[in-house]
């Protein structure tokens, strides 16, 4: 969130005559002042009145308690005065549609979203009549002792593409500190694919425009997961690969300008700089759209010029790398050669989609802690290796068993039958942005930007909506440590 204080030309004394503020210091006209510090000067005279209360009480016989009240009361009265007339709340609001901030203590706080939470003409197709994966959800058994499955969504099964119930989801992102969702988006040959989610959910909103949102073009090839037979995981030719992620020139083109048009003009749409955040999570599938580097790099061009010409400053192009395999057609580009790719292609920007990407976890269980400490030991090299920003990742979670045949026996083999991390708790994932703030403060390159996995990956065991067991204590975390207008809000209660 992007909150700071703005104060007027003033001065303020203690009882003692103490200039505590000599504003001249800070400004010409108006500056804008780190809130901390502020509120440092707020402590104070909230000391100095309670000194005052404190003197009178043992001093003055003669007053009684009302008065004593009354006179506590009317000092309160002055310092939220002065307060209020040095230090007024101005928010730093973003250049036109939302656009990073310079401020030293400024973060942007975003999750990834995974649209699968609503009826789709496809899914119908293959699964029947109002399937959404909430079914594999429900249909979740535990695989082994102490194994905690099924995970129950406090609010329901919610259908996202519903605007009503699409506000509470933006609702509780905002209010705890989330300033953008970032969609995992499809589009292959014949079209979109889950995008109701967005155009029919998050567009219809009436309170939209309290976030930001953007999309990551998961361009992988979508596989026959929903659940994963073992005897079809394990075939030769690998899972049925029900809509390849490889696309034909022509499908490129008119994406581009269904991008624009649909949803990079949205007034709510994520930009950095006034450039518009698209990242593409395959660039292996991405590049065999083009067939070569100087093709994907001329293709990217064109897109770019296409997105300028729309009135754009730029478009800031994000690329998801990985040095480890998830899904079953996933590529690892050599280390050596991923700089000269992304920089060749023309990527703004690099960040990482969930943890273990960079952290295989030990079957059957692997602890939080150990994959963080894994984790953030490879962004610290990776970041200071790449010329492009890395914007670094949370990972809540990972539990992908509810997405294996739960008839079968639960062992280790290609995703999703792999390792399930443990002791994720509310405290740990806490502590885990506290090490991401600090992460954050020794690597400018990161902007103060990071991307949580994930707002609703149920099925990876990996959200922060609520579930019956830790109810909001996930987004509570992203409230404590990173909302800054909460925290403001809890200084002013102190004061009061």
């Amino acid at each position: 969130m992007r909150y700071a204080l703005a104060a007027s030309n003033c001065n303020i004394f203690t009882c003692n005559g103490n200039k505590l503020i000599n504003t001249d210091q800070f400004v010409q006209h108006e500056t804008i002042i780190p809130y901390n510090e502020v509120f440092h000067y707020v402590i104070i005279l909230s000391h100095e009145f309670s000194h005052i209360f404190n003197t009178l009480k043992k001093t003055a016989a003669t007053f009684n308690i009302a008065t004593l009240v009354s006179i506590t009361t009317l000092f309160s009265i002055a310092t939220l005065f002065m307060v209020s007339a040095s230090c007024s709340f101005k928010r730093a609001e973003d250049s036109q549609n939302s656009s990073v901030s310079d401020t030293e203590d400024d973060y942007t706080v975003a999750a990834y979203y995974f649209p699968n939470y609503h009826p789709d003409a496809r899914n119908i197709r293959r699964y029947g009549p109002g399937w959404t994966e909430w079914d594999l959800v429900k249909e979740a058994r535990p695989r082994f002792d102490g194994h905690q499955q099924p995970k129950v969504p406090e609010w329901g099964y919610t259908d996202e593409s519903d605007p009503y119930q699409m506000e509470q989801k933006i609702s509780a992102a905002a209010e705890h500190g989330l300033d953008a969702f970032v969609f995992d988006w499809y589009y292959y040959d014949d079209g979109p694919f889950l995008e109701d989610a967005i155009e029919e959910g998050f567009f219809n909103a009436d309170n939209n425009d309290e976030i930001d949102f953007s999309l990551m073009w998961a361009n992988h090839d979508w596989v026959e997961i929903f659940p994963a037979d073992s005897a079809n995981l394990m075939d030769a030719d690998g899972p049925d690969i029900l809509y390849p992620g490889k696309i034909s020139l022509n499908t490129w083109d008119k994406m581009c300008d269904y991008l624009i048009k649909t949803y990079f003009t949205h007034p709510c749409y994520w930009e950095i700089d006034g450039a518009p955040y698209f990242s593409i999570y395959d660039i292996s599938k991405f590049m065999e759209i083009f067939g070569s580097l100087e093709a994907t790099e001329k293709g990217v061009d064109q897109f770019r010029q296409k997105v300028i010409a729309a009135g754009f400053k730029d478009l800031h192009l994000n690329a998801v790398v990985w040095g480890q395999t998830i899904l079953p057609s996933e590529k690892i580009i050599p280390e050596e050669e991923i700089e000269k790719l992304l920089t060749g292609i023309g990527f703004t920007s690099t960040t990482s989609y969930v943890w273990i990407h960079h952290v295989t976890p030990e079957f059957p269980t692997h602890s939080y802690n150990d994959v963080k400490t894994k984790y953030f030991a490879y962004a610290d090299k990776f970041s200071k290796e790449m010329s492009l920003p890395y914007f670094p990742n949370i990972t809540m979670g990972w539990d992908s068993s509810p997405r294996t045949n739960q008839e079968e026996s639960f062992r280790k083999l290609e995703y999703p039958y792999m390792g399930i991390i443990t002791d994720n708790t509310p405290a740990n994932f806490e502590q885990a942005l506290v090490d991401m703030k600090n992460y954050l403060d020794v690597h400018p390159k990161s902007q103060n930007i990071f991307i949580i996995n994930c707002w609703n990956e149920w099925t990876e065991g990996s959200y922060l909506e609520p579930d019956t067991i830790n109810h909001m204590a996930y987004l509570e975390a992203i409230d404590k440590i990173f909302n800054q207008k909460q925290i403001i809000g809890q200084m002013q209660k102190k004061i009061n």
